[in-house]
């Protein structure tokens, strides 16, 4: 089957230059090949008419075939952009040469993680992303780095346990209820293939608190700001677009098998989740002036918006679905961005930036589109997204949760804008001349944000059953 591909591809490109059976010299031809290929494959996937076909373990569904077409084009604008990067500075091929084999590895995890049909193999295929982010995030000569890499490593560890946890009181709730234990979500989806029970009540409410803390939700999110902080841009857009939709696939694979018979739980525990972490970032993005850390506690805030969707359910999953695409698409810009800022600046300080559109016209452009786009400003899908979780709000009469989400949506619009708009547009503090910009480190930030817009103006057809498909499902069985 052509999805295995989408596996194998980057993980044998991975070992060859892992064992040092391709040549280093061909390290960008064989990443292009290999995320090229890919990325085919998946829209092969993609694009098939059939319904879900699951085969043992693995299994091609509208969820995995929705979330394909998001982190493979990302990878793919990543990988240009460090190529642009390595073209542009050659002193920075040892670090590149680190960088592709353990990228390509993460790439493999994560497909593994969309395409299958076991949640023990979600849970594993989930933490070797983790495995693979972790030295990624260590930057040479930074004991800073080491520090944010150890920390991620650690919360990873302790949420994924947790999950682990929770799979064993699964485990034992089928034991007392008299099933025949399993794990593959197609036979959990079977219509009395399990009963409701004590133990399963503890065991989901243990996977969603350790997928809260693998997504950066509150209390456990201290992580986050720290590794995206100190990755490089590559790998904090890696973190922040494609990891977080792998750890999102896994906890919409538990909500499909579990919800309906657990509404009240996963409702109570995702809006507790989702409320604190909004509060959190707005009163960490009106108190810091890195540029960095700003974008970090955004994506805070953007888990909490997406957990109150997912605990709404019913007509915010629409809404929620395309929150996240376009969510992905803006992290990917903004991470880059900051990155191509903070090395022409030498600082993250927002402070001592100002004039961007005139001394990059590029990287303020991409910045101010982004930040739009972050703001949920229309067009955007982000914009339309939100509105739809709103008005799910109402309609199921959450009224408290919704007074708060639109006074915290205000501060973080209020907070984010007097951040980042003066950088934009301020008169430069000094007279710069700047190395020309070249198209091809352009190029990924601009499909992206054709992407962006294009999501909020016209969701194409196949996209658009997919969400609807994907949507339905995560009313449970």
């Amino acid at each position: 089957m052509i999805a295995l591909a989408l596996v194998l591809l980057p993980a044998t490109a991975s070992f060859a230059l892992a064992l040092g059976i391709a040549r280093t010299r061909a390290i960008e031809w064989l990443l292009t090949i290999a995320v090229g290929g890919t990325l085919l494959a998946a829209f092969e996937t993609v694009a098939a008419s059939a319904g879900p076909t699951v085969t043992g373990f693995l299994n091609v569904d509208a969820t995995s075939r929705l979330f394909l077409a998001i982190i493979n084009p990302v990878f793919l604008g990543v990988s240009v952009y460090v190529w642009s990067r390595l073209a542009a500075s050659p002193e920075l091929r040892s670090e590149v040469e680190r960088f592709v084999p353990l990228a390509l590895a993460f790439l493999a995890s994560a497909n593994a993680v969309l395409l299958s049909n076991h949640l023990l193999v979600c849970w594993l295929a989930l933490e070797a992303t983790g495995l693979t982010a972790a030295p990624l995030i260590v930057r040479p000569g930074l004991a800073s780095s080491r520090q944010a890499s150890f920390r991620y490593l650690l919360f990873s560890s302790v949420g994924l346990g947790l999950v682990l946890l929770g799979f064993v009181c699964f485990l034992r709730g089928m034991h007392s209820t008299g099933h025949a234990p399993t794990f593959f979500i197609n036979e959990l989806l079977a219509p009395g293939a399990r009963a409701s029970s004590d133990w399963e009540r503890l065991g989901l409410a243990l996977v969603l608190f350790g997928l809260g803390t693998k997504l950066g939700l509150a209390p456990m999110y201290s992580w986050l700001p720290e590794a995206y902080d100190e990755a490089p841009p590559s790998v904090a857009a890696l973190l922040g677009a494609v990891q977080f939709n792998c750890a999102l696939v896994v906890l919409m694979r538990v909500l499909q098998v579990y919800r309906s018979d657990h509404a009240l739980l996963v409702t109570v525990e995702l809006l507790i989740m989702g409320i604190s972490s909004m509060a959190v970032s707005t009163l960490s993005i009106i108190a810091t002036r890195n540029l960095r850390r700003v974008l970090a506690y955004a994506a805070i805030n953007h888990a909490g918006v997406i957990a109150i969707g997912l605990g709404i359910g019913k007509a915010a999953c629409y809404g929620l679905l395309l929150y996240v695409l376009s969510n992905a698409v803006i992290k990917a810009v903004l991470f880059l961005t900051a990155g191509k800022i903070e090395a022409h600046y030498r600082t993250k300080d927002t402070r001592r930036i100002s004039g961007l559109i005139k001394d990059l016209p590029y990287s303020g452009a991409f910045l101010m589109v982004g930040t739009f786009g972050l703001l949920g400003f229309p067009p955007f899908g982000s914009f339309f997204g939100e509105l739809l979780v709103l008005s799910a709000l109402v309609d199921s009469g959450q009224i408290l949760v919704f007074a708060a989400f639109c006074v915290l949506i205000t501060m973080t619009f209020v907070a984010t804008g007097r951040t980042i708009f003066p950088m934009i547009w301020g008169e430069p503090k000094a007279s710069h001349t700047w190395p020309r910009q070249t198209f091809a480190s352009a190029a990924p930030k601009l499909v992206f944000l054709v992407a962006l817009v294009a999501l909020g103006l016209y969701v194409p057809p196949v996209v658009n059953r997919l969400i609807r498909a994907v949507a339905a499902s995560l009313e449970g069985s």
